[in-house]
């Protein structure tokens, strides 16, 4: 394989759980690892539980538009996909009244947002880092499928680094075995890739409709299998509907930034204590 310089393109924060991203240029990086702004809000049903794409198909069909100019949001438009009409909340009254009742409308049920500024509301509590994927992984595994084009799969997949300057799935040199990670620094910012993410029902899905795409999984995992590259594969591949990097970031490493243009070295595996 031809030498790389894997820099980051593009930075993605998912400032509502589950509902859209917006770019960003840089970001700082919070309490447990995560970065300023990313699923720092996050939607709870009358039982706690996340009301999220996994569990609910209807959040797909939510648009949001962000407003700001850091990672941070000041305030966000809402509205009905395909519909013109919408509703503008402000980020620090978003977790109260006109917002929550607009929400649960749309969803047909009651539900409650919370906020949380430092670390968010990540899906893995252990490896609360930014997840990590190439743009040549999302235009190779767009093509893949009929119909989808680079940024709708971006928009499935739901990474926050995106990473320019190498091949499809090099990625996957982020990530050992499981006694293993591995230590990387972007932009002289340690990191330490933990896994290849075990993906759910979301991508399956329409990002703005909910609808699931005839098939989807089982092409996803047969082309996975047929694409593996030489550095990848490993005991994590119990099965292969696996794809982008979940890191952890050292907790001497919190309040750095990240930005767009740094560029990612990788160090090497390091042993996982207890």
């Amino acid at each position: 394989m031809a030498e790389s310089t894997p820099t980051v393109e593009r930075l993605t924060v998912y400032p509502i759980k589950s509902l859209d991203g917006r770019s960003a240029e840089s970001a700082e990086i919070v309490t447990n690892g995560g970065l300023a702004g990313d699923r720092e809000f996050a939607l709870f049903d009358s039982d706690g539980e996340y009301v999220n794409g996994k569990r609910e198909r209807q959040i797909h069909r939510i648009s949001a538009d962000y407003e700001g100019t850091h990672a941070g949001i000041k305030a966000v438009e809402l509205s009905r996909h395909g519909e013109h009409t919408s509703q503008r909340f402000s980020a620090d009254g978003l977790a109260n009244g006109m917002a929550v009742e607009w929400l649960s409308d749309e969803l047909g049920y009651p539900v409650s947002l919370a906020r949380n500024r430092q670390g968010g509301f990540p899906d893995d509590t252990h490896a609360a880092g930014p997840t990590i994927i190439s743009t040549a992984t999302l235009e190779t595994v767009a093509s893949w499928f009929d119909g989808i084009s680079t940024e709708n799969m971006r928009r499935r997949l739901r990474a926050n680094i995106e990473l320019g300057g190498v091949a499809a799935f090099w990625e996957d040199h982020l990530f050992a075995d499981r006694n293993h990670y591995v230590e990387f620094t972007i932009g002289g910012v340690s990191y330490r890739g933990v896994n290849p993410c075990q993906r759910c029902v979301v991508p399956t899905r329409d990002p703005d409709t909910g609808e699931a795409y005839d098939g989807f999984q089982e092409t996803f995992i047969k082309k996975r299998r047929e694409t593996m590259p030489e550095w990848s594969g490993g005991e994590w591949f119990d099965h292969d509907f696996r794809l982008m990097v979940n890191t952890l970031v050292p907790n001497s490493a919190w309040g750095n930034m990240i930005n767009v243009g740094d560029q990612l070295e990788v160090g090497g595996p390091i042993e996982i204590d207890g």
